[in-house]
């Protein structure tokens, strides 16, 4: 038969983009369920941290690729509830990986990691790839490198596993939890007349790898096409390979603007980071995907 696609966590940022790009490459032939943790219209409702309910989806479906995108989006959101960020990242990851050894185990399953897992590894300000030590600093990004670990070992175990790191992500139906949304959506309001004509803002100085979503979905696309290419635990860093400044970024959206906008630095929004550069060398999605981002 034809490829059965189950994409868990479809409904956010990343899943809408990867949807419509599914359905833009694959054929009618390919069955393609999307699932949701809150019921939502156009999506199967699915908690991926109830795993009988995980297991009666893929005994279902018979799914031939699993993509993996249930996570608590944003770090600071993690944070404030770490039991959910590690139940969702780490217990419920483990847990599927095992539930699809049982009951299909020659599909693949592509799961959402991030390139934070390397923290304070980016200290040496080069790009890093996916051999750099795993040095997470927060709870999101220490659940996220969790979870990976824990699909190590299943991998072992045959399970046929990929694990996207991508970086920063960026592009339109971005939550405002994200440095450029919130940037382009105060812009809108001072536009618009709803705020005062100034920007708060955080550390302008940080620099960070940014990729538009739509090319991070092509590379799950990309895996999805060639599986064999890919041997069971696969780590495939998704990066741009250049620095942006944020400040930089903030400029260029500014000129964009007809109005006069004021910058004024918000200590409220000055998380405390000391990597003042993140940079990642996505060498091996080039060489076993034919992946690079083309987005500008």
């Amino acid at each position: 038969g034809g490829m059965r696609i189950l994409v868990i966590g479809a409904n956010g940022f990343m899943g809408r983009h990867l949807l419509a790009a599914i359905r833009a490459r694959f054929d009618a032939g390919t069955e393609l369920r999307a699932t949701a943790r809150l019921p939502e219209a156009g999506f199967a409702s699915l908690d991926i941290t109830d795993d009988a309910a995980t297991r009666a989806m893929l005994r279902d479906l018979a799914p031939t690729h699993v993509v993996n995108l249930a996570g608590i989006a944003a770090p600071a959101a993690a944070g404030r509830d770490p039991d959910a960020a590690w139940q969702v990242h780490l217990h419920a990851v483990r847990k599927l990986g095992a539930a699809m050894l049982e009951i299909v185990p020659d599909a693949q399953l592509i799961n959402t990691g991030t390139g934070l897992v390397y923290g304070a590894s980016f200290r040496s300000g080069d790009a890093l790839d996916e051999a750099a030590l795993l040095s997470p600093l927060d709870d999101y990004a220490a659940s996220k490198a969790a979870g990976a670990l824990a699909l190590g070992a299943l991998a072992q175990r045959g399970l046929r596993v990929v694990i996207m790191r991508p970086f920063n992500q960026a592009g339109a139906g971005q939550s405002e939890d994200f440095v450029l949304p919130a940037f382009a959506a105060q812009i809108a309001r001072i536009e618009a007349g709803k705020a005062a004509p100034v920007m708060s803002v955080g550390n302008l100085d940080a620099e960070r790898d940014f990729l538009d979503v739509r090319d991070v979905a092509a590379a799950y696309i990309a895996a999805i096409e060639r599986p064999a290419a890919l041997a069971p635990g696969t780590i495939l860093n998704l990066a741009s390979g250049t620095p942006r400044r944020i400040g930089d970024i903030l400029d260029a959206l500014l000129r964009l603007s007809p109005a006069a906008i004021r910058v004024a630095p918000d200590p409220a929004r000055l998380r405390p980071s000391d990597i003042p550069r993140a940079l990642g060398d996505a060498g091996r999605a080039r060489a076993l995907l034919h992946w690079t981002p083309a987005i500008p």
